[in-house]
């Protein structure tokens, strides 16, 4: 088969490229450049978003599968109708499992849950996506393949709740220096977390699956843990026996940050459990492998392997540690205001 990823070298793309490769497949990316060139790939070079550019570098080709790993608007949806009409047998489109129903009526996720989320633009955005490709299958048969990953990780992300997404080793190196971490909530909500060579084995069992035309799957760990724990397990990894925790409210958190408010409301402070069944019917071979405690132990051992890798956000810690104080200040004051008056409740002697 060939194949063509548009974009292929990021944190989820990386990991089904090469398992492409290593399955046979001739996989072609298409990139601004050729510094991240993976092995075993050939590369056209041009920006996604110069349509030109693009229009004239994909003249006289047809593929098997092409699978659009940086799509986010509308627009960009248009632009890639416009460029794939009649040289594509199959288009995969990389949504969101974000774009699920918020808040959830139902504790398990299927691909038949609601596409519903007033917290994020980034979902919101997604799902016009998925309503414009549909249409497209329905009007003028489009062959479109619609992918929902969750909160999906590897070797050079460090996948907490609260992060640094460019520096993720922002919050590891707090651990070591005995800072505190921030985790929504109490700790308490079940999150579900993929290893990126899992997600990678459904995705290539889907190139090529004439079945999975006009249909959406989401691809996940079947491992569902509590922040607590994913925090600290990545503390083990890290080699921290007690990592300083502290729980705060999101509505909290969003009211002092806004910005915090899709990623947070809108995502991480959901319970999120989802029913693999339907990527399991159409990929038999497909399970996920790799714990949570195993996959994050590989992740510090990438970052440890280079000091280089190990950037922090200054500045990201910084509003954390601000956070914090107003917390514990407002805790505080709470508790004087409420303590009862001294010697209340005693008992007379």
């Amino acid at each position: 088969m060939k194949i063509l990823f548009i974009g292929g070298t990021g944190y989820i793309s990386t990991a089904c490229t090469e398992l492409a490769v290593a399955r046979g497949l001739k996989v072609t990316l298409l990139n601004r450049s050729q510094r991240a060139l993976i092995p075993g790939t050939d590369t056209i070079v041009a920006d996604i978003h110069d349509t030109a550019a693009v229009a004239k570098a994909l003249a006289g080709t047809a593929w098997d599968s092409v699978v659009d790993f940086i799509a986010y608007t509308p627009s960009d949806i248009e632009s890639r109708l416009a460029l794939l009409r009649g040289k594509v047998g199959q288009y995969i489109f990389i949504s969101s499992a974000s774009a699920y129903q918020k808040p959830l009526t139902d504790y398990l996720v299927t691909e038949s849950t609601p596409l519903a989320n007033p917290m994020w633009d980034y979902s919101r955005n997604k799902i016009v996506c998925e309503e414009r490709m549909i249409r497209a299958y329905r009007e003028e048969a489009f062959p479109a393949t619609i992918i929902r990953p969750s909160l999906t990780y590897g070797d050079f992300i460090i996948p907490l709740a609260i992060n640094s997404w460019q520096k993720s080793y922002t919050a590891v190196e707090r651990m070591r220096k005995g800072q505190p971490l921030i985790v929504p909530g109490d700790g308490l909500t079940l999150w579900t977390i993929t290893h990126n060579t899992d997600f990678a084995k459904g995705l290539v069992g889907l190139l090529g699956h004439p079945g999975s035309i006009g249909h959406a799957f989401h691809i996940t760990s079947d491992e569902a843990l509590t922040w607590d724990q994913i925090y600290r397990f990545t503390a083990e990894a890290a080699g921290v026996a007690a990592p300083k925790l502290v729980h705060i409210a999101s509505d909290f958190m969003c009211a002092c940050m806004p910005s915090m408010k899709g990623t947070l409301l809108g995502d991480k402070s959901n319970t999120a459990i989802f029913d693999n069944s339907k990527i399991k019917r159409f990929v038999p071979g497909f399970v996920a492998t790799t714990r949570y405690r195993d996959g994050i132990a590989r992740t510090i051992r990438w970052f440890d392997a280079d000091p280089a890798r190990r950037q922090v956000d200054h500045e990201a810690g910084a509003s954390w540690d601000r956070l914090i104080g107003l917390y514990e200040r407002g805790l505080d004051a709470a508790v004087r205001e409420l303590a009862p008056p001294e010697g209340h409740g005693r008992h007379r002697q």
